[in-house]
């Protein structure tokens, strides 16, 4: 009798062809995450699968980060193919998915902004960062210590915020704010372009700093929301942030534009710094918070999943994801370097 000893290299080498022959079984691409994005890509399976040979794409939300673990989970018919961002993987992502034996290939799209809107028929917002931060920041540094926050109302917040040599006036309109749960891209975003920017806009950042704290936990104390209603963290996706302004008509949501432009008749838009969000102002970077969007491509599926990369490459079309396509229309903002990612992906083949 034949004895055979094989190696670890050669034992993980039968595994992923095992899984890849698992993975082959399965005929149509599979993609998660984001909830920004669902739309887009909701948009782009429907047509794949209307003018192509290839079974339409199966897209779900379930937020960046969801996505983002899920593609890292392994290879085979029982993960995922692609994972819908709106905030960039982070390295140690990167490097779980790289352990788990898989590169993930980054494809951007376009650009987003994310707004702040609120029942159309209620009052009207001018919002800086700094306004965002006093009002959700769940502890204030005050006189060198943290202090719980305490404030109830838009009016206190604008006060306060004057007294910092920030102008403007707010609704006096009970502070109500809905915002996407730590599982969302946007939540990353809001984070790091709101509440940190408006942490350093009223010179908190720089009290603390200034008072011996390290960085790492001023920025923290920047960024970490109230816990006592007032801020509500949403786990779901854009809907069920309206359905919450449905039932607190006071409230004011965060979103990604492109779900407001599309739900204009119920919302009316906040502008940020002076500036109103739209397609126009985040083109020419007018528009302070603003991010692109991508989706992750798992490279070991590039030829066992059908249509995968053929996917991909629809996705990114002039015809689908340049000016004037169905993802435009929809409120996306074109990449003016969508050449290049085109060329990128192409390469693949």
């Amino acid at each position: 009798m034949l004895h055979f000893k094989l190696s670890t290299t050669a034992i993980a080498l039968v595994m992923m062809s095992a899984a890849a022959v698992s993975a082959q079984s399965r005929a149509n691409v599979q993609a998660a995450g984001s909830s920004t994005v669902l739309p887009y890509a909701n948009i782009v399976a429907e047509a794949f699968g209307a003018e192509t040979d290839f079974a339409t794409p199966v897209v779900e939300g379930g937020g960046s980060s969801t996505g983002r673990r899920m593609l890292c989970e392994g290879v085979g018919e029982g993960t995922i193919d692609i994972a819908n961002s709106s905030s960039l993987m982070k390295d140690s992502e990167r490097e779980t998915c790289i352990a788990a034996g898989i590169t993930p290939i980054e494809v951007r799209f376009g650009y987003d902004g994310i707004v702040f809107a609120s029942d159309i028929n209620g009052a009207s917002f001018a919002f800086e960062p700094v306004h965002w931060h006093i009002a959700l920041a769940a502890e204030h540094f005050i006189d060198g210590a943290l202090v719980p926050n305490t404030l109830t109302n838009w009016a206190q917040v604008a006060e306060i915020a004057q007294s910092l040599g920030v102008a403007g006036d707010l609704p006096n309109q009970e502070i109500n704010a809905f915002i996407p749960g730590t599982n969302h891209g946007t939540r990353e975003v809001f984070n790091e372009k709101v509440l940190l920017d408006g942490c350093e806009q009223g010179g908190f950042l720089a009290a603390m700093l200034a008072a011996g704290v390290d960085e790492d936990t001023a920025e923290d104390a920047c960024m970490n929301t109230r816990t006592d209603g007032r801020s509500v963290d949403i786990e779901g996706d854009y809907p069920q942030t309206l359905a919450n302004l449905d039932s607190t008509p006071t409230g004011i949501g965060v979103f990604g534009l492109s779900f407001y432009e599309n739900n204009t008749d119920r919302l009316q838009v906040a502008t940020m710094s002076g500036v109103t969000p739209s397609t126009e102002t985040i083109s020419v970077g007018e528009y302070p918070v603003s991010r692109p969007l991508q989706f992750y491509v798992k490279q070991e599926h590039i030829g066992v999943i059908p249509g995968l990369l053929e996917f991909v490459e629809f996705f990114i079309s002039d015809e689908i994801a340049g000016p004037g396509g169905p993802l435009s229309d929809y409120g996306l903002v074109p990449d003016p370097k969508l050449a290049e990612t085109q060329a990128m992906v192409a390469a693949l083949r």
